[in-house]
């Protein structure tokens, strides 16, 4: 393994102007009221996949109909089985002395019919008994009311490039708002839209695989944007002033860096791109995509044949509807990449595509990997730059971390997990001393869960899964101990070497 220290100091001063984060120095305490949680999402931990009337979700049809599509041949059926194991799951929160714990409903649970039309007690009941039980031990739940498991049902008809599905989510928005939120304060529309369309419509990556490029991602992405908004006008004209609570949505943004001085427009045009095009409409003074997105696939779609521009308009009106729809910047973040356009790119896509009309090319560094999986890098140096872009572009949000975290193949001493941790949260606490408003930190995940189509292969959590166990034996890894100091003391110490024999519930905190 390369020597955190050594390592975490070559990549900053390899790259001209990014920031010199001092790691050697003492500790480094946290805001005041700044808060600590982890995440998972319902289809990568739940199970009970078709249990006490719950529905198919895009998911499981995708892992039952193809299931080797996914890396291992597995899929989400049992998964950690936290709908039979959630007091287990709380048990380990209160261990690690959380704040908050941030988890997903499964819309086919709750509504098997994808409508309100009807209500399941059995998986309304599941979540009112892990919401008590969070609430207990005074641990906050957020919920993002969206995490990927569409109903195949709601697919079916055209799921996320139907516009009517406006309307469906904001009818389950509000059926959860009913449900749950006179005890919920806190709630995510929907996770990670780029994922959804582009991955999902425009790519193979995720579910439901459609793969029609340049085209359905975009359409994807104006019902998504004005799904979500639906959500957070109901919330705020129906529910806010009596169950006064909070409510925005979640957006991954990695971070794109020129990689010479040449790609400057490359790379600003790649985060517009990739996370610019959901962020823009909502945070920006002005609302709407991005000009430099609007202009590039305007000018490519004419230049293709087409009669109108393969990315949808928004009116005046929709501008409006979705501009200020978020009450917190909610930010899931991994890695760095570095842009680069030259004559290379082109015809390097497919055309009409994402890649074709963005025009540029990405690498990640050798260096920049610090344990066996190739799934995440160690640049806390971008998530710095991407927190203070965020700062200037849209007047400084108010921003929830809702995922940060770094894969492993396994094994319970996972020091580059720790060291990840280390090197993105002090690159956090860099932005926060300049002026970013970050209020609340979320690691991904709790523990080891269906990683989407890599399956089991690639584990996030601070706790090992056994997955052959009868019961999936949880057990805390070093960067549990770690993270658990953290939240503690609420101070970030380099040098930390927890003592790692047993894990026991924090009473005081």
């Amino acid at each position: 393994m390369i020597k955190s220290n050594f390592f975490y100091s070559f990549i900053v001063t390899s790259l001209v102007g990014c920031k010199n984060h001092d790691i050697r120095g003492g500790v480094r305490k946290f805001p005041d009221g700044f808060r600590f949680g982890t995440a998972t999402a319902s289809y990568q931990v739940e199970g009970a996949w078709n249990e006490d009337g719950k529905a198919v979700n895009i998911w499981d049809h995708l892992t039952h109909t193809q299931p080797c599509i996914i890396k291992d041949c597995s899929n989400g059926d049992i998964a950690d089985d936290s709908y039979h194991l959630y007091k287990r799951d709380v048990e380990m929160m209160r261990e690690l002395g959380l704040d908050f714990y941030r988890f997903s409903l499964s819309w086919s649970r709750i509504l098997p019919t994808s409508f309100p039309d009807k209500i399941n007690e059995a998986g309304v009941q599941y979540y009112n008994n892990l919401i008590d039980e969070l609430l207990k031990y005074n641990i906050q739940p957020i919920i993002t009311i969206y995490h990927w498991d569409l109903p195949q049902k709601l697919q079916e008809m055209g799921g996320w490039t139907n516009p009517h599905i406006v309307d469906w989510f904001g009818d389950y928005a509000r059926t959860a708002f009913q449900l749950f939120g006179d005890r919920v304060k806190y709630w995510i529309t929907i996770n990670e839209p780029y994922q959804v369309c582009n991955m999902g419509y425009g790519d193979v990556d995720l579910a439901p695989m459609l793969n029609i490029k340049g085209v359905a991602e975009y359409m994807c992405a104006k019902n998504l944007l004005l799904a979500h908004a639906r959500a957070y006008h109901i919330y705020d004209e129906e529910f806010r002033s009596a169950q006064e609570g909070v409510i925005f949505i979640t957006c991954n943004a990695e971070w794109y860096e020129p990689a010479t001085e040449n790609d400057t427009e490359a790379a600003n045009e790649h985060n517009d791109f990739q996370w610019g095009q959901y962020t823009h409409p909502v945070f920006s003074v002005t609302g709407d995509f991005p000009p430099a997105m609007k202009k590039k696939i305007a000018a490519k779609s004419a230049a293709q044949g087409y009669p109108r521009s393969r990315l949808p308009e928004f009116t005046s009106e929709e501008i409006e509807y979705i501009r200020g729809s978020s009450d917190y910047f909610g930010l899931n973040h991994y890695s760095t990449f570095l842009v680069y356009r030259n004559e290379s790119v082109y015809g390097h896509y497919e055309s009409p595509s994402f890649g074709d009309d963005l025009e540029a090319l990405t690498y990640e560094k050798n260096e920049w990997k610090i344990g066996e999986s190739e799934f995440t890098k160690y640049v806390p140096w971008g998530f710095y730059k991407l927190l203070t872009k965020i700062r200037r572009d849209y007047n400084n949000p108010p921003i929830y971390v809702t995922e940060n975290g770094f894969a492993t193949y396994g094994g319970l001493n996972d020091e580059d997990r720790v060291t990840y941790y280390k090197g993105y949260l002090n690159a956090m606490l860099d932005a926060i001393d300049d002026g970013s408003d970050v209020r609340g930190y979320t690691t991904w995940s709790l523990m080891d869960n269906f990683e989407w189509k890599q399956g089991y292969t690639e584990r996030f959590g601070l706790y090992e899964v056994d997955y052959e166990s009868p019961n999936r034996t949880r057990t805390p890894r070093k960067s549990a101990f770690v993270y658990k100091q953290i939240v503690r003391t609420r101070e970030l110490d380099w040098h930390y070497e927890p003592d790692i024999d047993v894990m026991t519930i924090d009473e005081g905190h």
